[in-house]
């Protein structure tokens, strides 16, 4: 199999599976990102607790 052939054939496969969107429809961009942000300031919440000597 050639490179342009391999190529080819991965160009294809490509424009195909455009067509679904790509992402998972039980996954809510807002509750990610939610989610994400609250692990993220709990965790800020637990750094501060521990660093008292500022």
């Amino acid at each position: 199999m050639s490179l342009t052939a391999t190529a080819a054939q991965l160009a294809t496969l490509a424009a195909e599976g455009g067509e679904h969107g790509g992402g998972h429809t039980s996954l809510s961009p807002y509750i990610t990102g939610g989610g994400a942000l609250l692990a993220l300031l709990l965790l800020l919440w637990i750094t501060t607790r521990f660093n008292r000597d500022r």
